[in-house]
């Protein structure tokens, strides 16, 4: 069918209902109705060109009346189609913004439109105040209105007028147009600060459009999150075509990004000349990082609000590790840790991190012991080093060294603090200690020495650190009211507080976080937007789910809502060619495994030169497939169908001495004559005897019979072997079997099963053994 132009004609008002989702970009949320409503607005228009040319109806005529209900229920399905993507015209009646948007699911409560972030900022309405209006009312379903297409174009001014009568107190409503936006082929941003570098916001640009908008609207505010937590401001300002909107989906976008103004130009070229001079690897700049060695220390240097990536890709995995930071000029810097498993996949930050050491010392260290759960499957250890302050131009950086110690703290290197009694006996006795400094001062100088002392030093009552009363140390000096944490500089205090005592919003969901330390733990553990490997798509993606609500099936299996999601895919079990579902195809293995166990060896041919089964099998593990398929319940004398065949006749042999005398005589045949077949290997055989100069030969009758009669009275015992010749496959089969079976893995009746169901192929018949055979015990 010929493509088609869908017209939709419709709007609603819906009031704003409280975020109880989050929502990304320009998505909102509809009721169900409004689905149907918008189901029974659209209408297919078909060009007159394009509409097939129908004969005369005939109602007389069946071919024709037949023809007539398929077209009409053609048509019928046709009305019902929606244009994609589906974008709306939002419009807030009580101060006139206008965005557009796309919808995201039709499950919102009847009467309720829920917006995203963005269009809440967008539309100007407060988050805090919807909250409190939501809660102090009960919802009221809307209905659509029947407007004309001029009407549906409302201005600012005619959309105001449309709930003038709106109460103050009521939660706020606005208008809802479906309205259909050109594709767009350009739009110009503008950066809203002076500093933006293409490098640093190119490609976040793009995936932020792709993943979380469907429209642009003109002289809106986009804001992109950078990998460093900054935030990229863009004003929308052009658009081809032109309008006050385009939609993004599905077409090939030019972006061009243009300073406000010229000195807006001016100041983002010096700000990235100088940045560039800073730049990792230069000489004013941080290190660029790499991989670390656990037996060389590496050095480096790390500007304010600089991070350093190392990783380490290998250790003594048995044995406990211990990352020491240090500085040789005091600098307090910060030092995190986060295994690279398929459970974490992100570079350590300070707001998210698995190991991490914030103190104020100069010396920081990490200990992760062997048996720490978070290092279950990690592929290496990722080690940052972070400056913490505002980077500025006069900056320098700071000097570092990083090492590893095995086992982790050696013995004596945790300093251990010296007791009273102890002390004292280091000392003569004609020493004394200052109770105000606590040094220690022979008895006769002792009142000069503390009139001194109480003069210009003061004890701290709490850490007992001594300091001049007049130093800036002891000005500064403080201890946290909340834990015993303590400093002697400001920036130290504002520090500690930022870190410990400063509640955090999580930027992935509406968790909120008492600290950074526990805004870390939440990022790396439950966070919805913790990025993950799915062991099902094979990609980097967020784990999703709710923090505060964990489903219970997530928690049994050990799986993230993602992989729950995506692990309800099928796909055939490439054993049994059963549909199972992704995330149970490791338990469903696990029953075949099971099902191994609990099989019995196939009988195999009492030929020792016939590499077949009594039953046959089948190339899915099938014990007694030929059976199955009518090749015969099998004979008392254990041979196959193919070594009895010539053996049968159809009389009656009560006592079997009609076959005793056939075998004789198939035996005298071999030994006498031979079979003539030039791969033969039977060692009773006058032709295998002849190409390979081993086994049993005669020359006559007379010869044969005595090495003939020891194999005839021991055919009632079916562990004695028979030696009949076989085709050249089957022996081929047999000896590829016991090749397999001498490596003792698996009993030699697998073996030859295996090598059976896969036609000799050594590879195939190997695998065969690994799906559907037991090993030896």
């Amino acid at each position: 069918m010929a493509t088609q132009d869908i017209s939709l004609s419709w709007t609603g008002v819906f009031t704003v209902a409280t975020q109880n989702k989050t929502l990304p970009g320009d998505k909102i949320l509809l009721p169900q109705s409004a689905l149907e409503q918008l189901l029974s607005a659209s209408t297919v228009i078909v060009p007159a060109a394009n509409r097939p040319n129908a004969p005369a109806f005939d109602p007389f005529n069946p071919y024709s009346l037949a023809a007539a209900r398929a077209e009409q229920s053609q048509w019928r399905d046709t009305q019902q189609q929606l244009p994609h993507p589906l974008t709306f015209r939002l419009v807030n009646t009580k101060n006139g913004n206008v965005v557009h948007a796309g919808i995201r699911e039709f499950s919102a409560e009847e009467g309720e439109v829920v917006l995203s972030s963005f269009l809440l900022e967008a539309l100007g309405i407060n988050k805090e105040a919807l909250k409190s209006k939501n809660t102090s009312r009960a919802g009221s379903p809307s209905a659509p209105i029947d407007l004309t297409e001029e009407e549906i174009d409302l201005t600012k001014e005619d959309a105001i007028d449309l709930t003038k009568d709106e109460p103050e107190d009521e939660a706020p409503r606005i208008t809802i147009h479906a309205k259909q936006l050109p594709k767009g082929t350009y739009v110009r941003l503008r950066p809203l600060e002076a500093g933006y570098n293409p490098e640093d916001w190119k490609s976040l640009l793009e995936r932020h459009l792709r993943e979380n908008f469907t429209t642009l609207t003109k002289d809106e505010i986009l804001t992109v999150k950078g990998s460093k937590s900054e935030e990229f401001r863009f004003l929308v300002d052009k658009f081809a075509p032109e309008g006050d909107g385009i939609c993004v989906v599905d077409t090939d976008l030019e972006v061009d990004i243009e300073a406000l103004n010229e000195e807006q130009a001016r100041e983002t070229l010096k700000q990235i000349m100088s940045k560039a001079q800073k730049a990792p690897g230069s000489a004013e700049g941080s290190s660029v990082g790499g991989n670390l060695s656990i037996w060389k220390p590496s050095t480096g240097q790390v500007l304010d609000g600089d991070y350093v990536d190392y990783q380490l890709p290998s250790w003594d995995r048995p044995q406990a590790i211990n990352i020491e930071l240090s500085t040789d000029d005091g600098d307090h810097l910060e030092l995190f840790v986060s295994p690279y498993s398929t459970r974490q996949r992100a570079r350590p930050r300070d707001d998210e991190h698995v190991f991490g050491d914030f103190g104020n010392d100069s010396t920081k260290t990490i200990t992760i012991s062997p048996t720490n759960v978070e290092l279950e499957n990690a592929e290496a250890l990722y080690v940052s080093v972070y400056a913490r302050g505002e980077s500025s131009e006069s900056s320098k950086p700071h000097k570092f060294s990083l090492a590893f110690k095995l086992g982790g703290i050696q013995n004596g290197s945790a300093k251990n603090p010296v007791s009273l009694d102890e002390d004292t006996e280091m000392h003569g006795p004609d020493e004394e200690q200052c109770k105000n400094c606590h040094q220690w001062i022979p008895k006769r100088t002792m009142m000069l020495h503390e009139n001194f002392c109480l003069r210009n030093n003061i004890l701290c009552p709490h850490c007992e650190n001594v300091f001049q009363k007049r130093s800036q140390e002891w000005e500064n000096h403080w201890h946290c009211e909340h834990d015993s944490a303590h400093g002697n500089t400001a920036a130290s205090k504002a520090q500690h507080d930022s870190i410990v005592h400063t509640s955090r919003q999580c930027p992935n969901c509406p968790y909120e976080a008492t600290n950074l330390r526990d805004l870390a733990s939440h990022r790396t553990s439950t966070c919805p937007g913790k990025l993950i490997l799915c062991q099902f798509c094979h990609l980097e993606v967020p784990q999703e789910g709710d923090p505060f609500d964990p489903s219970p099936e997530a928690l049994i299996s050990g799986l993230t809502e993602h992989e729950l999601a995506d692990g309800a895919r099928t796909t055939d079990c490439h054993l049994c060619s059963k549909i199972i579902r992704l995330r149970d195809m490791a338990t469903h293995l696990k029953h075949h495994e099971l099902e191994k166990l609990t099989k019995s060896k196939p009988e195999i041919c009492r030929n020792i030169n016939c590499g077949r089964t009594l039953h046959g099998v089948g190339k899915n593990g099938e014990i007694g497939a030929g059976s199955r398929m009518g090749q015969g319940p099998g004979n008392y004398l254990g041979l196959c169908s193919i070594c009895f065949g010539p053996l049968y006749v159809s009389m009656h042999d009560p006592e079997g001495k009609a076959m005793r005398r056939r075998i004789e005589r198939r035996y005298a045949s071999q030994l006498i004559t031979g079979c003539g077949k030039k791969w033969c290997q039977n060692e009773y055989c006058k032709t295998a005897t002849k190409n390979t100069g081993k086994g049993v030969s005669a020359a006559t009758a007379q010869e044969a019979l005595p090495k003939i009669k020891p194999l005839i009275n021991n055919l009632p015992y079916k562990d004695e072997p028979i030696y009949f010749c076989v085709d050249e496959g089957s022996q081929k089969r047999r000896g590829l079997a016991e090749l397999i079976a001498a490596e003792k893995v698996y009993d030699l009746e697998w073996c030859v099963a295996a090598c059976e169901a896969e036609t000799g192929n050594l590879d195939a018949a190997r695998m065969w053994l690994q799906n559907w055979a037991p090993m030896k015990k």
